[in-house]
């Protein structure tokens, strides 16, 4: 597929979110955006959802967007393509964990998803990790109070709750966490739990319109078949004709929460007034097995392979995770009217053809 038809294939997929935020998109129009981490997945969906806006026909003003990113794992080809097809985004290699450089910033939203998010490479690259969460969104912070930004979005996320008993799941954002500040895992737990409390300082002391959410397994296109994820690792087999490798038991489970979804969550909060509070944003249900979604990877792919399990050549590889994971989104629907709408069979079904449609060197 290239690159033009794969965007053609996502407007499927931004339709969706136009029709959830039901008008609000007019908000950004003529705005400039700055998106953190924008080489990652969850800025793959932003830049192409702004894109799609830019593209949609309306001969409104453009969404103008910078994409920042110190690319710590590599630049993707799509990021270069995307900004050769939209003029109206631009790439900024910087570290956000340093003072801004030079005087002008003249942003209207700031959406701060710099962060390693994958267990596999944060364990490699911790106090990198850390500073992203800590540091870049403090310095994020400073801008949105110093430059009076209309909204700061900051991506915590749904590890800040380490690994809640039973009488906790779904879990509600009142739970306080059962998190473990020294391991294999801290890196990235306890920092996104200092960055929320840094997001509440601000909006506490100084009005800075910050919103938190905790993001709950995010797939969809836009994934890196190495990212390290369970969900990419099990694609990745399948796309390769080989048995599904489980490297534990197969008996944590968790709820995954579709891209386009997600995305609608993440905009719904962006533009909202919800200052200084955090948000769970991911989908209530089905809560499922790693064994059970193997399975259901290879019924979707309609592979005839098996899962297989293997010993992790990683020795903290399941140190302090958790055994489950399924959120109590509530609190979205009432304030944002937060609705997933894509079931998980629908959204793996897109995710494998996402892939299958792509040359080996873009996955």
């Amino acid at each position: 597929m290239q690159y033009e038809q794969a965007r053609s294939w996502l407007e499927e997929d931004w339709r969706r979110v136009d029709d959830a935020l039901t008008g609000q998109t007019a908000r950004f129009r003529g705005k400039r955006i700055l998106v953190t981490g924008a080489a990652g997945f969850l800025g793959f969906n932003f830049l192409h959802y702004f894109s799609h806006l830019n593209t949609d026909g309306s001969g409104s003003e453009p969404v103008r967007v910078v994409a920042a990113d110190n690319y710590l794992r590599g630049r993707p080809k799509w990021i270069v393509e995307i900004v050769q097809m939209d003029p109206n985004i631009t790439l900024s290699r910087c570290d956000i964990t340093q003072p801004w450089p030079g005087t002008k910033f003249d942003y209207d939203f700031i959406i701060h998803a710099a962060s390693i998010a994958s267990p596999t490479f944060y364990r490699k690259y911790p106090l990198q990790t850390l500073d992203a969460n800590v540091l870049g969104i403090r310095q994020m912070l400073e801008l949105g109070r110093k430059h009076n930004v209309e909204s700061i979005l900051y991506f915590s996320s749904s590890e800040i709750y380490g690994d809640p008993p039973p009488d906790e799941i779904p879990t509600k954002e009142s739970y306080r966490g059962n998190v473990a500040c020294v391991g294999p895992r801290a890196c990235y737990d306890e920092s996104k739990r200092l960055g929320e409390t840094l997001c509440y300082l601000y909006s506490r002391q100084f009005n800075v319109p910050i919103k938190i959410v905790r993001p709950f397994n995010n797939y969809g296109p836009g994934l890196r078949l190495n990212d390290g994820r369970v969900l990419s690792d099990f694609c990745r087999d399948v796309l390769s004709g080989r048995d599904i490798v489980l490297k534990s038991d197969g008996l944590a489970s968790r709820t995954f929460c579709y891209a386009s979804d997600a995305l609608t969550g993440y905009l719904l909060m962006l533009l909202s007034p919800y200052n200084g509070q955090p948000l769970n944003i991911g989908a209530d249900a089905p809560e499922i097995t790693m064994r059970e979604m193997a399975g259901l990877v290879l019924k979707v792919a309609r592979s005839e392979r098996n899962v297989v399990f293997e010993a992790s050549h990683e020795p903290d590889y399941l140190t302090d995770n958790p055994q489950r994971r399924c959120p109590d989104i509530s609190q979205a629907r009432t304030v944002l009217g937060f609705n997933p709408q894509v079931g998980l069979e629908q959204g793996l079904l897109r995710m494998l053809e996402w892939y299958r449609n792509l040359s080996e060197d873009d996955r």
